[in-house]
């Protein structure tokens, strides 16, 4: 059963952070308006919360979760460089140190 939770992905790359952002950003906008004119229409402020909720919860389900919307540009890391070798190096300060001024 573990095992199974293992294999969902729950990474999303920088653009796809981006368009969450800009997805989550533009449906509580457009609910906010939405809201505060069927508000007003109405003359409840009720129920400008209520559609306001309804527009978080909407963008919390089409942004939270990694969609693979928004893992569409994966990160391509350089290779890693070999290890030095084994004899150790002096720092860039030591050098100075061991300079003396005349």
């Amino acid at each position: 059963m573990l095992s199974m939770f293992k294999t969902i992905p729950t990474h999303m790359d920088y653009k796809g952070q981006k368009l969450a952002e800009q997805i989550f950003q533009g449906i509580i906008l457009v609910s906010a308006v939405i809201g505060f004119i069927y508000g007003l229409i109405v003359e409840q402020f009720g129920w400008t919360v209520y559609i306001m909720l309804a527009g978080f919860a909407v963008s919390c389900l089409l942004t939270l979760p990694p969609w693979p919307i928004y893992r569409r540009n994966p990160l391509t890391w350089q290779p890693a460089l070999p290890e030095p070798s084994a004899e150790p190096r002096e720092k860039p300060q030591e050098n100075l140190k061991k300079k003396k001024h005349k």
